[in-house]
């Protein structure tokens, strides 16, 4: 789906685990329909987002 979304986006997969990568690389050969994706979309739109995206400490350094 975070393929999907746009041409240029890259997902960074932050695993450990070869066979972890492995099931993330196989992603790119999924292929979403567009109901799939209207419906993802949809799903994901009514999910609030919680919490901060920095520490109160970092987002002190963003912008400097």
């Amino acid at each position: 789906w975070v393929l999907a979304q746009r041409p240029w986006i890259v997902p960074i997969p932050g695993t450990t685990k070869l066979h972890r990568l492995a099931e993330n690389l196989g992603a790119a050969d999924v292929e979403l329909t567009p109901a799939d994706r209207q419906e993802i979309d949809s799903i994901v739109s009514g999910i609030a987002v919680q919490g901060a995206r920095y520490s109160e400490a970092s987002q002190r350094m963003i912008d400097r």
